[in-house]
């Protein structure tokens, strides 16, 4: 009994351990920043096409009115702006509004108030129009909703320009933080989530398993945008394809993980999405897709990348014992940011 007493409680601490490390290790928040500026940038351009026709979505004589929405939506915390405001011009100016607070959300403006206002808006838009609700739009506020949480204007965002140039000297580098890795973590979560049920859900076609379900999306002349039906020609190469497709998308929330494995199923992302986007005219979604398996691109690398220097890399800035006020300025400040 003790030995099995004692094997629970080891199991225990090392559970909570892994636990911990994993949610709460301090972080560069490189990679947040990053999506940060695509996340908005794709707010802005989906949220920029409804000008071709807002008053047919949004207007007071929209086609699916407040009555309807309300008949066919599920929940009652379908909140939106839209019930509320009736006059056209008011809903004119709030649109406008609406894009400049993705502006700058990508730009990293007032990035901490901006985050927030971009998910509240991207999902009011969303419960006004559920019937033009896609994949692109759950991406959109499922990002949106994460970048709310840690500091992703703390890296490459006008906000950290602006406190350079309030700055008497160099900026010290971004400070790791709990909230950038609890951020980055939740994201990774969810994206395995989404992929492990998408997958099951795959499962219950029978074109998934005889290795068909390739073919009849890109014969699909609703979503064709390439001609791919040459690929019938080419059955063997069709059957690869649906079942590497459906293999990735079930293992992807185990093999993403290990250090092993983890490249190759985010190099697989690429031509999954990338073909969707091409091929399957859902740019828009293939691109939103690879941003979100962005989020397990370690800061390191994003740095390497961009030439840039995380304050646990930075080794030129010497920090004398006793700072000079400025210096002990600059550095509260920089922490502030993060």
């Amino acid at each position: 009994m003790d030995l099995i007493r004692d094997y629970i409680r080891e199991l225990r601490r090392e559970t909570t351990r892994h636990w911990n490390a994993f949610w709460f290790t301090p972080t560069d928040p490189a990679t947040l920043a990053v999506i940060r500026i695509f996340t908005g940038a794709m707010l802005f351009y989906t949220h920029l096409v409804w000008l071709l026709d807002f008053e047919a979505f949004f207007g007071t004589d929209a086609w699916l009115n407040a009555e309807t929405v309300a008949a066919i939506r599920t929940s009652d915390f379908a909140w939106s702006h839209f019930w509320i405001v009736q006059s056209p011009q008011l809903l004119w100016g709030l649109h406008f509004a609406a894009l400049g607070v993705f502006a700058c959300l990508a730009l990293g403006l007032w990035t901490r108030p901006v985050s927030v206002l971009a998910y509240l808006i991207a999902v009011s838009y969303a419960h006004r129009v559920p019937m033009a609700l896609f994949g692109l739009d759950q991406i959109n506020c499922m990002l949106a909703m994460y970048l709310m949480i840690g500091p992703s204007g703390a890296a490459f965002s006008l906000d950290r320009w602006r406190l350079q140039r309030r700055s008497a000297t160099p900026l010290l580098p971004a400070v790791p933080s709990v909230s950038a890795n609890v951020s980055i973590r939740l994201m990774q979560v969810h994206l395995c989530i989404l992929y492990l049920f998408a997958g099951v859900s795959k499962l219950k076609g029978a074109a998934w398993w005889d290795g068909t379900a390739l073919w009849l999306a890109v014969a699909n002349f609703e979503y064709q945008s390439i001609d791919m039906t040459w690929l019938v020609e080419w059955p063997m190469v069709i059957n690869f394809l649906t079942h590497i497709t459906i293999l990735w998308e079930v293992s992807y929330c185990a093999l993403v993980w290990p250090r092993l494995t983890r490249p190759l199923v985010i190099l697989l992302a690429i031509p999954l999405h990338m073909g969707i986007a091409l091929c399957l005219g859902m740019t828009t979604f293939g691109l939103i897709m690879l941003v979100a398996n962005f989020s397990f691109v370690s800061p390191a690398l994003v740095r390497r990348i961009l030439g840039t220097r995380s304050k646990a890399e930075d080794t030129t800035i010497a920090i004398p014992a006793a700072p000079a006020p400025h210096l002990v300025r600059t550095r509260a400040a920089s922490r502030r940011l993060s």
